[in-house]
């Protein structure tokens, strides 16, 4: 490493409004990209940002516009930067009339790119790069220049590269920026080529672009840093063309933590930069994404609860609480008493150990029969199991429901009252009134009276999805008595379903 890791400064380029956006099926509109570009350099405080591609279109202009109009009054239109082409007047007209004032040249960086696809050899290719970079320069532009391909391009000819960087030298070229255009390098050839550039080039800046193709673009931007570079291009959320890019929130963590190494980042932001992009994008990351994942500070085992409890034996430099986040601990098969304990300590719940007890027993058995359970669901059962007795007078053994488009609904219905066996069926306008009726009509035959329902009603928990529990309360009139009775199912009609046999169970107690 060519510096002192107590003196050196790590600068992030972030690229999510540009090489992000080339994600396929990504396109942000113009007020997305200025509240991304916003969010990016006012709350998580990144280097720099590459917002755009000139001459992609007018709405691409009418957005960079935007940004640079809202970046002067803050100060930071220098932190904003614009893709540029090899066109000599072209790109820098469009990023002028942008109100841009930086342009990363788009060059070259393989021989066989500069002679298959422009047709053209090094001495022209520099000449025309000699020609934009100074109109730019004459219209007040900053100029970094990227050689495109530039790892395939110094894999195949490293002589063409040297030339190219010589070539250009004297066209005071602020960043050359070095792109592993098709996330090809591992580590050791990142920090060998890197280390190799620098001993040419002692007194350039290099930017360092990495892609995931193998999985490797942290890893490859780690080692860019230990070869000697201070600026690492990213983008939130991976987003990229193919496999994507570096991860900001990755490559941001590991240099604090693994390198020791200072940058910028305001650590507390990622997490809200992270869902802002996957909302403007419509591409959602998985639940175990490093940092940002829903489920990465989430103790799933109850062993893992258990030592946290004790002394946070699990805990390591990743805190939930760095980035305004809390840890988890789910509930589930797996679940100790620790998790329950843990989880009703965060919802400011007290119950004895025995009840503990009750409530874990129901819990695991919920979730070894494949139910998704989270913490706002405890208190419904918690509820469900406190008001549990163990009055098996009647039990179902079937109780099979159906309903169809633009008709009513059936049942057929098995069930135990006192250890013997009735069948029966019963339909209606959903499958709770089939339930009643056919429950209703068995119950008759055995001499039980079943009480008005007064009131009927449903709650999920807050930001419940499709298969979270549902609590049923129902109100029930029995001779001059109102009381309630509640059941709890990920299934609506069951969860109502279970608040009835229960209902019917202490009335038969009742009457016993």
């Amino acid at each position: 490493m060519t510096d002192n890791k107590a003196n050196r400064h790590i600068r992030l380029l972030d690229t999510t409004l540009r090489d992000g956006e080339q994600t396929q099926g990504v396109s942000f509109s113009v007020n997305e990209k200025v509240s991304i570009a916003q969010a990016l350099l006012q709350s998580l405080k990144v280097d720099r940002i590459e917002v755009a591609s000139a001459c992609v279109s007018d709405g691409e202009q009418q957005a960079v516009a935007k940004i640079c109009q809202w970046a002067k009054g803050e100060g930071l239109v220098d932190k904003i930067e614009i893709l540029g082409f090899v066109d000599y007047r072209r790109s820098v007209d469009w990023i002028i009339k942008a109100g841009g004032t930086v342009i990363n040249l788009l060059a070259k960086g393989s021989e066989k790119h500069c002679r298959e696809q422009l047709g053209k050899n090094l001495t022209s290719h520099i000449n025309d790069i000699e020609r934009t970079v100074e109109y730019g320069k004459e219209k007040g532009l900053r100029v970094n220049m990227y050689l495109e391909d530039w790892s395939s391009g110094y894999c195949d000819s490293k002589d063409y590269v040297f030339g190219l960087i010589s070539g250009t030298q004297h066209l005071g070229i602020s960043h050359y920026l070095l792109p592993d255009t098709l996330g090809l390098l591992s580590p050791s050839e990142v920090f060998d080529s890197l280390t190799e550039m620098k001993k040419h080039f002692p007194e350039e800046e290099f930017d360092f672009h990495p892609h995931n193709d193998y999985g490797l673009a942290t890893a490859n931007a780690v080692a860019a840093i230990e070869a000697g570079i201070n600026n690492i291009h990213c983008t939130v959320n991976c987003l990229g063309e193919r496999a994507g890019n570096s991860s900001l929130a990755e490559v941001a963590v590991v240099v604090r933590d693994k390198l020791g190494i200072d940058l910028s980042i305001d650590e507390t932001q990622i997490t809200l930069l992270s869902r802002m992009v996957e909302n403007f994008s419509g591409k959602w990351i998985s639940a175990n994404s490093p940092i940002v994942g829903a489920d990465v500070f989430t103790q799933t085992a109850g062993i893992h609860a258990d030592g946290d409890q004790k002394g946070d034996l699990y805990v390591s430099k990743l805190t939930p609480e760095r980035f305004d986040r809390k840890r988890k601990y789910a509930l589930g098969k797996m679940s100790g008493k620790a998790s329950i304990a843990n989880n009703l300590e965060e919802l400011g719940i007290s119950l004895s150990k025995e009840d503990q007890v009750k409530v874990l027993q129901r819990v695991v058995a919920l979730g070894d029969s494949k139910h998704l359970i989270t913490a706002e669901d405890l208190p419904f059962i918690i509820a469900d199991v406190m008001e549990s007795k163990e009055y098996k007078y009647i039990e179902l053994q079937q109780c099979d429901i159906s309903t169809g488009l633009d008709r009513g609904s059936s049942v057929s219905l098995i069930l135990t009252i006192n250890g013997e066996e009735f069948s029966g069926n019963g339909i209606g306008n959903g499958g709770f009134d089939a339930f009643m009726d056919g429950i209703t009509k068995i119950l008759a035959k055995n001499g039980f009276l079943m009480p008005v329902l007064n009131d009927y009603e449903v709650h999920i928990p807050p930001g419940g999805k499709t298969d979270a529990l549902t609590e049923c309360i129902i109100t029930w009139q029995s001779e001059d008595r109102e009381f309630k009775t509640r059941g709890v199912d990920s299934n609506q009609v069951m969860a109502a379903v279970k608040a009835t046999t229960r209902m019917i169970n202490m009335k038969m107690h009742a009457n016993s």
